[in-house]
């Protein structure tokens, strides 16, 4: 704790998250409208976390070791994956015994199911996924008031150069 001008000021630190395990690859088509889509293909994903907290003492704000294994855990889930979003207003996913359909603009698109992973995301890009990543990572609130966490942003890259973030604000 520090004083200026005769007021307590709590200091707050950013703990960025960007290790090399922090990654998935995946298969995708991200849709851009009732009629038009990419073609099927895959990335290799990177995931970095920045996570904004409050100084707990002992010089240092939380065991940030914590998020990275959270971090790597949800980067498995999505890993070797062809990803589907489930929340998409153009696509619709039929599920039919070893196959799921994606149904996308007249056309039937098979998949085997053990191939499919099934997203609660509206379109299949780097902010959904961004998203789906900061929606995880915020699931335990209580740990994240514990940890004295203000504020955390998730950032997924396809590539060098290219990345989509998204950001909440906790408390």
């Amino acid at each position: 704790m520090s004083e200026q001008g005769g007021t307590a000021m709590q200091e707050r630190v950013t703990i960025r998250l960007a290790k090399q395990n922090m990654k998935f690859s995946a298969g995708h088509f991200t849709i851009f409208s009732a009629s038009e889509r990419e073609r099927l293909h895959g990335h290799n994903f990177t995931v970095e976390v920045d996570i904004e907290a409050r100084m707990l003492g002992n010089g240092m704000c939380f065991d940030y070791g914590l998020y990275k294994d959270r971090v790597v855990a949800l980067c498995r889930e999505l890993n070797e994956w062809m990803i589907l979003p489930t929340r998409s207003p153009y696509l619709r996913i039929e599920e039919d015994g070893d196959h799921v359909y994606a149904h996308f603009d007249g056309q039937r698109i098979p998949f085997l199911r053990g191939d499919v992973l099934l997203l609660p995301i509206e379109n299949a890009t780097l902010e959904e996924f961004a998203g789906w990543f900061l929606q995880r990572l915020c699931e335990d609130r209580e740990a994240l008031r514990a940890h004295a966490i203000d504020a955390i942003e998730v950032r997924v890259l396809s590539g060098p150069g290219q990345s989509a973030g998204r950001r909440v604000r906790l408390g």
